[in-house]
């Protein structure tokens, strides 16, 4: 049974490792869904705005320990070289012994104070706040790591149609080289073909180094280890379809985080109003002491007689003039509330007018899109009756390099293009306030 016991806590401990690992982790091959989860966690950024949110926690609980009642001790010991003297009735009279000694137990409770008080009634708000800061800094961090991810992919595309125009040409080249050693042709053709393979693979080798430095911008804004390697995967048929989204939506400013964030803002605003009217009145609290007194002359027997006294009292403070500040901050603190309600407006303005740009982007890329995907298919059938024509020694070899170069053409453009839009996609949707954390 010991045997048992032990194994058994040994898998469960294995098995608690594995599941943290796990989240900690990604798989081989990364989606797009799961580069933005890794992010949402992972992010310095992220986890910067979640420190603030700790750090508001304990600053809130800071200030809310003063309404508890708060308990002080302090102990004093005191050897007079010289006690003071007084003239009594023409009398010398020391006032006080060589050696004093005193403990003292202090209770005082705040009843009323508007810094208390304000920290009370504020203290939700602030952590919604923090929280909201949070959520947008996700809502940016989600966007950008989208579109980093599709700039990858843009690249990754590039580089695959580069490998297909490389192996298009190089049997081009041979096809060339073959019909002049039969006669057919003047070298011309094959030396054509060479020239367009040494381009295709420079160009292949510019876009690996650009695709290099793409994924490092990808890892830095996901939070990922830099020695880690990165390797991203995608459903290119569930992209094409998810391409498209309602194009007759209409920005409403009130479903974005920045008019949340206003609202707490005021809420906040309406406080520190409340906050400075308060000034007027008085604050109340109350205390009380115990004190223990001891007094002699000689050291040896100064703790042997305590002369104890204690006392509870009321403390009413109230200021009468502060050269009119309270009055101006009460105007300040109204002129800031002013200033939420243009806030409001000038986020208004600036959604609709992000909204638009957005989807008159969207509509353009869309436009665009579908123009070259048209394109990428008739590329794809004139390059195919070309080359077949070429061979049949009816068309030049000029027109194969030009429907090769139409080809690899009408591929970039078309994942370029697909890529783009799903980059809008995601600036309208953020316009609309539809990514939500």
């Amino acid at each position: 049974m010991k045997k048992v016991f032990i194994g058994s806590i040994a898998c469960l401990l294995h098995f608690f490792a594995h599941a943290q690992s796990n989240q900690d982790s990604l798989p081989g091959k990364v989606n797009l869904q799961q580069a933005v989860d890794y992010s949402i966690v992972h992010q310095p950024f992220i986890q910067q705005s979640l420190v603030d949110e700790e750090i508001t926690n304990a600053n809130i609980k800071s200030r809310l320990a003063d309404w508890y009642p708060q308990i002080d001790f302090r102990y004093n010991l005191q050897h007079n070289f010289i006690v003071q003297t007084a003239i009594i009735g023409d009398n010398k009279v020391k006032l006080g012994t060589d050696n004093t000694s005193a403990a003292q137990f202090t209770l005082s409770q705040i009843i009323f104070d508007r810094d208390v008080l304000l920290a009370s009634r504020t203290k939700s708000r602030v952590r919604q706040q923090v929280q909201q800061n949070t959520s947008g800094n996700k809502i940016e961090i989600a966007a950008a790591v989208s579109k980093a991810f599709y700039d990858v992919l843009a690249s990754e595309q590039q580089i695959k149609v580069s490998i297909e125009n490389i192996n298009r040409i190089q049997r081009s080249l041979k096809d060339a080289y073959s019909q002049y050693q039969a006669g057919v042709t003047d070298k011309t053709d094959y030396k054509r073909a060479t020239i367009g393979l040494n381009n295709a693979q420079a160009l292949k080798k510019t876009n690996e180094e650009q695709l290099r430095a793409k994924f490092e911008y990808l890892k830095s804004l996901m939070g990922y280890p830099d020695s880690a390697k990165l390797e991203i995967e995608y459903d290119s048929l569930q992209m094409e379809k998810e391409v498209y989204l309602d194009t007759l939506q209409t920005a409403d400013f009130t479903n974005r985080i920045e008019y949340r964030q206003l609202e707490t803002q005021r809420s906040l605003l309406q406080s520190n109003l409340k906050y400075n009217k308060w000034s007027f009145m008085p604050t109340l609290s109350a205390n009380g002491a115990y004190n223990f007194n001891y007094l002699n002359n000689s050291f040896s027997d100064l703790y042997d007689h305590n002369y104890p006294n204690s006392f509870a009292a009321l403390t009413l403070n109230f200021s009468i003039f502060q050269g009119f500040r309270r009055r101006a901050d009460i105007n300040a603190a109204e002129w800031e509330l002013q200033r939420n309600k243009l806030d409001v407006i000038s986020l208004k303005n600036n959604v609709n007018a992000e909204f638009t740009a957005a989807m008159s982007n969207y509509k353009s890329n869309l436009a665009n899109y579908l123009a070259l995907r048209e394109n990428l298919s008739l590329a794809t059938e004139v390059y195919d009756i070309i080359q077949l024509q070429y061979r049949s020694g009816i068309k030049t070899y000029l027109e194969v390099i030009n429907s090769e170069t139409d080809l690899r053409t009408a591929q970039i453009n078309y994942y370029d293009a697909l890529y783009n839009l799903l980059a809008s996609k995601i600036d309208v949707q953020k316009a609309l306030g539809q990514i939500i954390y």
